[in-house]
């Protein structure tokens, strides 16, 4: 739920329908998968499936450095998400390791999800702007500074799938 003055802002409720709508596009299994998305007594709800396990930076944090392979492994399943994303049309803006989770299955095994596509931008197969527009502004400054591109730094707003590509190599590196 969007709670509280959150639920008020125009600009917030936008970007939770445009993480809704971004995420039920992608089909990939390493997409957390949105089931529902409504209003419920005026706050917006969006119905995630139920995750297990904690982020990349989480990980980051306990272990250090991961092995080369094991790092490699997150990385090449994170692209896997973000490639589907990107024949929609979507650039996420936000790649980052708190955004990728490692998601522990019943089996035991784990499995990267790709989460928060609340600033992506999506556009059409021509390359114009089409859903997301009006959430950047020329002078804003969306996702995190530490995995932006240099292009994404000077303008959000114009980036394409290469900054996502960036903030990954940022991330594998890391």
């Amino acid at each position: 739920f969007l709670l509280g003055e959150i639920a008020q802002n125009p600009e917030a409720v936008a970007r939770f329908n445009n993480e809704a709508r971004n995420a039920f596009k992608i089909q990939s299994e390493h997409v957390c998968r949105v089931m529902d998305v409504g209003v419920e007594a005026g706050m917006p709800f969006m119905v995630m499936e139920f995750l297990e396990g904690g982020d990349l930076s989480q990980l980051l944090e306990q272990r250090g450095a991961l092995p080369v392979e094991e790092a490699v492994d997150y990385v090449l399943q994170g692209l896997e998400a973000i490639a589907q994303a990107h024949a929609l049309g979507i650039v996420h803006r936000d790649l980052k390791p708190a955004n990728l989770f490692l998601h522990r299955r019943q089996d035991g095994s784990q499995l990267i999800k790709v989460l928060d596509f609340g600033i992506a931008k999506a556009n059409n197969p021509l390359g114009e702007a089409s859903g997301g527009h009006g959430l950047t502004s020329t002078k804003s400054m969306l996702g995190s500074p530490l995995y932006m591109s240099p292009e994404q730094l000077r303008s959000a707003k114009n980036v394409d799938a290469r900054a996502d590509i960036w903030a990954l190599g940022v991330i594998l590196y890391e």
